[in-house]
């Protein structure tokens, strides 16, 4: 069994779906933007019921914790099995093991792509998404137990606290990981996406860099999901695409939420060069 798997691994609203649309604008080398509605193509998500249902050679019920968390295995034994060098997966689970079932197996695990971003504004971009309010997002972010409750099309993802979810990734493991700040890739993305690049073992073209980089713009990726929709997007939000911007927090979160949020995360926080 091939260790095919590169996770593309974050918290939520982190810029996951951002990278798996830069990789897939790279990958394609298209002369038009790849349509964001295709990004599933790329990067299969771990949480879709069908491929759970699939496994299972019968509709699943997602609430069905116990059972999806039987499944988890031989769903990534199926994605690996089918005998590619690499198969991308996106991942909002924290690296857990819950009722001793490894989420992030190391048998099927080439590398993974872990992107960074400050919980300042991350936890912004959390409320909408989710719609909820700031108090309720900073509350969320900051418990060890939090998580994406099952819906019809996802099975329950298990998320921890944002500072547990970066620990679990980066405790020790037998394969490469390279860590991606989000407000990196804004800053300087010519060189933290060749970075992923390079881990992904693509060679880097320049022109083909810069290319893929603009297709997977924000104003792009806005432009398309206001033409056409995103099937990411929940019920619940606006939109899925935002300003993709830094330093939002110092404007628009509560005073009082931020000092929350440092005072129980500021350790790793401080680490990533989010606290100044």
């Amino acid at each position: 069994m091939k260790r095919s798997i590169i996770w593309l691994a974050s918290y939520p609203k982190s810029g996951n779906t951002w990278t798996r649309l830069f990789l897939a604008n790279y990958l394609m080398n298209a002369q038009t933007p790849v349509p964001i509605n295709q990004a599933h193509r790329f990067a299969m998500g771990d949480a879709m019921v069908k491929m759970y249902s699939r496994v299972a050679g019968k509709a699943i019920d997602p609430h069905n914790l116990s059972l999806c968390l039987k499944l988890r295995d031989p769903v990534l034994r199926a994605i690996v099995g089918n005998n590619a060098d690499v198969n991308f997966v996106k991942t909002h689970n924290a690296r857990v093991a819950p009722d001793g079932i490894k989420l992030i197996p190391d048998d099927y695990t080439r590398s993974a792509i872990y992107i960074i971003r400050n919980p300042l504004d991350m936890v912004l971009s959390y409320a909408r998404h989710y719609g909820i309010t700031q108090e309720d997002a900073a509350q969320k972010i900051c418990h060890p137990d939090n998580g994406n409750l099952p819906t019809p099309t996802t099975v329950a993802q298990y998320l921890s606290s944002w500072d547990m979810h970066v620990k679990s990734w980066m405790a020790y493991a037998p394969w490469k990981r390279l860590i991606v700040r989000y407000e990196d890739l804004l800053d300087d993305p010519e060189t933290h996406f060749a970075k992923i690049l390079e881990l992904v073992g693509v060679p880097v073209d320049a022109e083909r860099l810069e290319r893929a980089i603009r297709f997977s713009s924000f104003d792009e990726l806005s432009r398309q999901e206001e033409e056409q929709g995103f099937i990411e997007r929940p019920e619940q939000s606006e939109k899925f695409f935002g300003k993709g911007q830094k330093d939002q927090w110092k404007t628009d979160l509560d005073p009082a939420l931020a000092e929350m949020i440092r005072e129980k995360m500021g350790e790793t926080m401080k680490r990533y060069g989010y606290l100044e």
